[in-house]
């Protein structure tokens, strides 16, 4: 049970060849430091690794390899600048606390380290008075533990580990498949088990294998469940080839996230006649929909589930969302586990869990939350099934929503795509392979930048695993450092929400440019965190009126085009224009500030209201018919972004009095008001009838986000010719399908007023 507990951070999944899982908290080599004071023996480079249960992926027992042994620290003299410097061995960039008396349970093998006293600034722990190498009077029950601040640095790749720390232990794994055209397609969905062994690769005796076991390996795999595989096929095969033989009596009850926590046997390594009668464990697996063969992502498939995930970079990543009362809300992070999480995955399409994360990791939601406490046992089929608390105001905030890492399969599609040319490995111009030629050697070409903007960009940075996307870059002459000069793709267009940029809509092998220079190749900046803007629509409804405005108070807002085109033939300055007047309060629930696109240099100045624009369209603002047909509009330039109002400990930051910077910080939210210029729409020409009303935040996706399905905001609206009402006033994502065609048919298919 201790096992199950301490698996928290998850699987790399990769493919050398064939489908590889790593199992085991090493850094990558550039943030392993090379040992200073050791003896003269010790020539490998230290690695460092969080181990113990109950913890978080950035909290745990500190476990360092020196002189090929793991081993832990004493709490002796222990510190936070101790903390501070073990973290940045980790790849965060602080520590938050240390914990002492082996509060993550106790560790095994050596005690490295004792009566350690860094300043805090060191760059390596060897840099550090201690007692020594392996100089220590501590038991394991004074292991020391380190809980770091939950930011990367720069250039850290993450490595979504789950840690087991046997002497024996499966650090590897894959899947080999043996039919060579099986090898060639992705995912790989079926072979034999093996498991790294020193530098070869051993099996697994398949005595004993029960379904349970390959339900937990497709689960490593990012498979949902497993199926029969056709053994004999496999034992012909297997016959043929020398075994090695390395696991055997497995026996997992299915639950567990990784294999390493079933409980099994080692083979000694001189066992002689292993495997008696039996044969290599062969797993067979079914894929997710989104990831079964054939499926071109090209078709939304209508989606039928009543959980999601939002906010997240990745495919298989977010906060967990759930359907009810035809409402999406979030779920409490009380008690969220592995086991919950998996649920959650499978229930998707996906395999188990690497990470179940706390603290709104993915960002915060603004709708209710709906559940607390879940407590999954891992064999239901959906969250809804898991016993669970209802939730009060009083009982969970959105700053708790829970989260969720799953295991995805490998599809290969980094290696169809690089960027060259940018100053780190997130940005530059984007190459496509085309194929190999005669000698082996890869051919790449460039992509047209006519049209490339945010979604596509959102499509490359998922397609690396870099994040979410900053920018898209129409020209890219600043990166031009790259032989490849050839345009081979262009007219690219993406919804946003595709694996990878070979599902967007292209002009296929007719390639159409007007500017073929290398100048003009598209290009891409990604990010680890991007903003997400979300207007807050109760508040809409609450604020709502009508005001019929004279027309000598509106030269202003004439010059911006605030009003409707027939205002242009009105007798000025006699007459009014009918305004429809309300609040908009923007809240950023994403996990970086907002900022404008623009810079201070270039922002607009505008003397009538005398003020700067930094965007020239923030929101538009339309009345629809019930057919979605334009019947008025208006829009609003961001005049002024900037924090009004943060929640509870988050401190404003940006403020446009004296040209301040301009911005909306993570936590806060700007308001325009409903007695500001601009602030409505001009209803003048209208009608009365049934309308919808919608307002868009920032909808030329002129800056990036997270999310963009959650920027609209509708309302039914009914106009009698004096009065308005608006009622079910709602973000564009936040009902169910059902009851998303309700509203559109509220409060009927006519257009009268009864």
């Amino acid at each position: 049970m201790g096992c199950k507990s301490a698996m928290k951070t998850g699987l790399l999944c990769s493919q050398w060849g064939v489908l590889v899982v790593l199992l085991s908290l090493w850094l990558p080599q550039s943030f392993s430091q090379q040992t200073t004071s050791p003896p003269p023996q010790q020539k490998n480079k230290l690695k460092f690794r969080l181990a113990g249960y109950p913890r978080k992926h950035n909290e745990g027992r500190i476990e360092v390899f020196y002189n090929e042994e793991w081993g832990t620290i004493c709490d002796d003299d222990f510190s936070t600048e101790n903390a501070h410097v073990l973290c940045r061995h980790l790849g965060f960039i602080s520590a938050t606390g240390w914990t002492h008396s082996a509060k993550y349970g106790k560790g095994t093998g050596k005690i490295w380290l004792d009566n350690v006293q860094c300043r805090g600034s060191e760059k390596s722990i060897t840099d550090c008075k201690s007692q020594g190498w392996g100089n220590s009077d501590c038991t394991h029950d004074e292991d020391a533990g380190v809980v770091c601040k939950d930011e990367r640095l720069p250039g850290f790749v993450e490595s979504n580990v789950i840690e087991q720390v046997e002497e024996n232990r499966v650090e590897e794994m894959r899947l080999r498949p043996v039919v060579s055209s099986a090898k060639k397609r992705m995912p790989i969905t079926e072979g034999i088990v093996e498991v790294k062994y020193k530098d070869s690769w051993a099996q697994i005796c398949d005595d004993g294998w029960t379904p349970k076991n390959s339900h937990v390996i497709c689960g490593m795999f990012g498979f949902p469940q497993e199926r029969k595989a056709n053994k004999n096929f496999y034992k012909l095969f297997a016959e043929r080839q020398q075994n090695i033989y390395r696991l055997h009596s497995v026996a997992c009850t299915g639950n567990e996230v990784h294999l390493a926590v079933c409980p099994l046997q080692f083979y000694e390594a001189n066992a002689t006649r292993a495997c008696e009668g039996g044969m290599p464990a062969v797993v067979s697996c079914v894929p997710g929909p989104q990831f079964s063969l054939g499926n071109g992502q090209k078709k939304k498939t209508k989606s039928t589930f009543r959980v999601r995930l939002k906010g997240g970079a990745k495919i298989g990543e977010g906060r967990v969302e759930v359907l009810k009362d035809n409402e999406w809300g979030t779920v409490c992070d009380d008690r969220w586990n592995l086991l919950s999480a998996s649920v959650v995955c499978r229930e998707l399409g996906f395999g188990s869990a690497k990470e179940a994360l706390t603290g709104a990791r993915m960002g915060q939601g603004m709708g209710p939350v709906h559940m607390n406490e879940v407590q999954c046992s891992g064999q239901e089929k959906s969250i809804w099934n898991c016993p669970y608390k209802n939730v009060t105001s009083e009982d969970c905030q959105h700053v708790e929503d829970a989260s969720v890492k799953c295991n995805t399969p490998y599809m290969g599609y980094k290696n169809s795509i690089r960027l060259s040319g940018g100053r780190s490995r997130n940005e530059g111009r984007m190459e496509v392979m085309t194929g190999v030629d005669g000698n082996g050697i890869e051919q790449w070409g460039l992509i047209c930048g006519e049209g490339w903007g945010t979604k596509e960009a959102m499509v490359v940075c998922r397609q690396l695993g870099l994040g979410f996307a900053n920018q898209g870059l129409q020209e890219t002459w600043y990166w031009d450092g790259s032989n490849v000069t050839e345009m081979v793709m262009s007219g690219v267009k993406c919804t946003g929400n595709e694996m990878s940029l070979s599902y967007c809509q292209h002009h296929g092998s007719n390639i159409n440019c007007k500017k073929t220079g290398t100048r003009f190749a598209a290009g891409v900046i990604c990010s680890e965190t991007a903003s997400d803007l979300i207007l807050n629509a109760p508040l809409v409804q609450q604020t709502v009126y009508i005001e019929d405005r004279p027309l000598h108070m509106l030269y202003c807002a004439a010059e911006e085009n605030c009003l409707s085109s027939s205002a242009a033939k009105a007798n000025w300055p006699y007459g009014h224009r009918r305004l429809l007047r309300f609040s908009s309060q923007i809240h950023n629930i994403g996990r970086a500030d907002f900022r404008p696109k623009a810079g201070r240099h270039s922002w607009l100045w505008h003397e009538c209201h005398g003020h700067y624009h930094s965007m020239d369209i923030f929101t538009h603002y339309d009345i629809l018919t019930l057919n979605g047909s334009k019947v008025a509009e208006g829009h609003k330039a961001s005049f002024c972004l900037e924090d009004v109002e943060c929640q509870e400990g988050i401190a404003k930051r940006y403020e446009c009095a004296n040209f301040g910077e301009q911005g909306i910080t993570v936590g806060c939210w700007d308001l325009y008001r409903h007695d500001i210029d601009c602030q409505w729409i001009d209803i003048t020409d209208i009608k009365p009838g049934n309308y919808i009303f919608q307002v868009v935040i920032n909808p030329n996706f002129e800056v990036a986000e997270s999310d963009f399905t959650n920027n609209a905001m509708k309302c039914n609206c009914k106009y009698d010719g004096h009065r308005i009402w608006f009622h079910n006033c709602h973000i564009g994502d936040a009902f169910s399908e059902e009851a998303e065609k309700r509203f559109e048919q509220y409060p009927g298919q006519n257009n009268k007023i009864s």
